[in-house]
């Protein structure tokens, strides 16, 4: 609060709502990831960090995903503090909704190794479908702030890639077996539309010779062992295999509900360029051009972000939008 005799009452508090003020505040918001199996490094970031006031009895922690119920005990037990959870949906949502309109930098397009920042209009926001990709997808059609309807998924995702991948290449984290597929050769196991016409484009039906016709198709027509194929070439397979149906499912739920802009995010994109572009291609391919995919920058934390500002509800959130214009990286 500024002390100020010269500042009206407004000026120093900076917002009014529902006949509450509130002070605007500086600072930032900081991200940081842990995998649901590093529980515990979690626990000593926190702590290293003195991120919670270990005698305050009250503390409380905003959480949602299945992690607000599996780990609740645990945070009880380790830090002192009590998890409330919150609705998944409803956070990824208010997540989604707020880093739209608050964050200039936020959507990008990406196409052939190239990230192209999107101005969304937000007058012009709605429809749209988040394709929230965890270790399954879901598919949320969102209409407004607070209105919206989960109208499909897959159970094929995140966690096929990894739990698939860990048993075919024995990588030991996620963030390994992605960066093994930058090295990756997907023909020495798919099946190309040019395997199956001698080289050539299936040209009448729009199919290049590069166009995989069947993923991990080789392997049924070679005498190899799964040792004989390199893991870069396994890992690069798996990753378009999902991603293209990830696209493709996408844009068809898409089109069923008459939406055009898709927004992605979830931890399995993790920035990946290969994986947007596998994507976006997927989506060009099947609207023939008349759609796109788009990205957004903090996609693994909408879900935090909505939580985060449930403490206030729709308060806080309003707030932000209001007041906030992020311009780091």
């Amino acid at each position: 609060m500024v002390n100020d005799k010269n500042k009206s009452t407004e000026e120093s508090f900076g917002v009014f709502n529902d006949n509450r003020s509130f002070p605007i505040l500086g600072g930032w918001l900081h991200f940081v990831k842990f995998e649901t199996a590093k529980i515990n490094e979690c626990f000593e970031f926190v702590h290293s960090k003195q991120l919670y006031r270990g005698d305050n009895a009250n503390a409380v922690i905003k959480a949602t995903g299945g992690g607000a119920y599996k780990f609740a005990d645990l945070f009880k037990e380790k830090l002192g503090v009590v998890i409330e959870k919150e609705d998944e949906m409803d956070c990824l949502v208010a997540g989604a909704n707020f880093l739209l309109k608050a964050i200039r930098h936020e959507a990008f397009t990406h196409k052939e190794g190239l990230k192209e920042f999107v101005q969304i209009n937000h007058n012009d926001m709605y429809p749209y479908l988040l394709v929230n990709i965890g270790s399954g997808v879901s598919m949320i059609k969102v209409d407004g702030d607070g209105k919206f309807q989960r109208v499909s998924g897959t159970n094929v995702g995140g966690g096929t890639y990894w739990g698939l991948g860990r048993l075919l290449t024995k990588c030991k984290s996620f963030d390994e077996l992605l960066e093994l597929s930058k090295m990756g050769d997907n023909s020495a196991i798919d099946m190309l539309v040019g395997d199956i016409y001698g080289g050539l484009d299936y040209s009448k039906i729009g199919l290049t010779a590069s166009t995989i016709a069947s993923s991990f198709g080789k392997a049924i027509s070679e005498n190899k062992e799964i040792e004989d194929y390199r893991p870069e070439d396994i890992s690069l397979s798996l990753l378009s295999m999902i991603s293209y149906n990830i696209g493709q499912i996408s844009y068809l739920i898409a089109l069923q509900y008459g939406i055009k802009r898709i927004f992605f995010g979830g931890f399995f994109i993790r920035g990946h360029a290969f994986t947007m572009d596998t994507v976006s291609f997927a989506i060009r391919f099947w609207s023939k051009g008349g759609a796109q995919a788009m990205f957004l920058r903090h996609e693994g934390f909408l879900g935090a972000l909505g939580a985060f500002m449930s403490y206030e509800k729709h308060v806080l959130y309003d707030l932000m939008v209001d007041q906030l214009v992020e311009t780091g990286k």
